[in-house]
């Protein structure tokens, strides 16, 4: 299984790279974690002999944004987004005319499925948890293939996070903030955070991605990372866009 990442930004592109985006390519199923414009990329990394999965987060807009691409795309073998409560009504009402093509009209098959509270059994069992956000955030945990692949962007420290990347062979979490800093008011991570949700929970490793463009506005402050926290987190993942590794 590998994970590539597509957008690792938060909240807008700049020259650090695009808006959040990820990708899972399982045996038999492609996995895409949010919709920020680094998917535009994702045909470049599919076979399209496999199902496509998307899992959206929330809809703040950088977690969204790339979806207006999605007519480009041709899924063979279809496209079943997934989200949390009220993802229907929100797709409706990004994806529509004068704004974008709707989704009934894109060139493949699409579904869409609202997932609770839980572990939910689609072709892979999926667990998802709302995570601590100004808005309704759902982290993922993913058991596939015999891996367990954890998602949790856009939250502050919470037990949540905790519970989906418990024994995680690998823990995809955010790092909107430069090391000791804190946002109570809108709950983003900083790098001692995420290690110590990884810690906490057993994770194998630790990748970090959906980095604050107005924070992190050098790939050298983001590289400096892993040269900080690689004692403290052996293994760290600090991503960058086009980056993928092996789980």
């Amino acid at each position: 299984m590998q994970v590539t990442f597509l957008g690792t930004n938060g909240w807008y592109d700049s020259a650090t790279g695009n808006t959040v985006s990820a990708l899972i390519s399982a045996r038999d199923f492609d996995i895409i974690l949010d919709a920020g414009n680094g998917i535009a990329k994702v045909d470049q990394y599919l076979t399209q002999e496999k199902p496509v999965f998307l899992f959206l987060s929330h809809f703040h807009l950088d977690h969204t944004e790339g979806l207006h691409v999605l007519v480009k795309f041709r899924f063979k073998k279809g496209l079943t987004i997934c989200g949390g409560a009220g993802t229907r009504t929100n797709l409706a009402g990004l994806l529509r005319e004068p704004y974008t093509v709707p989704l009934e009209e894109v060139p493949f098959p699409t579904t869409v499925t609202e997932l609770a509270e839980g572990a939910t059994e689609l072709p892979f069992r999926v667990t998802c948890l709302p995570l601590v956000h100004p808005v309704p955030c759902m982290g993922y945990r993913f058991e596939i293939d015999g891996k367990v692949v954890t998602y949790c962007t856009d939250t502050g420290v919470c037990d949540n996070a905790v519970t989906l990347a418990r024994d995680a062979d690998l823990l995809i979490t955010e790092c909107g903030l430069k090391p000791g800093e804190k946002s109570p008011l809108w709950p983003h991570m900083n790098p001692e955070d995420a290690i110590g949700v990884a810690h906490r929970a057993g994770a194998k490793r630790l990748a970090l991605m959906h980095f604050g463009a107005e924070v992190y506005k050098t790939m050298e402050e983001r590289r400096a990372l892993k040269v900080q926290f690689e004692k403290d987190c052996p293994g760290l993942v600090v991503s960058e866009d086009g980056m993928t590794i092996e789980v």
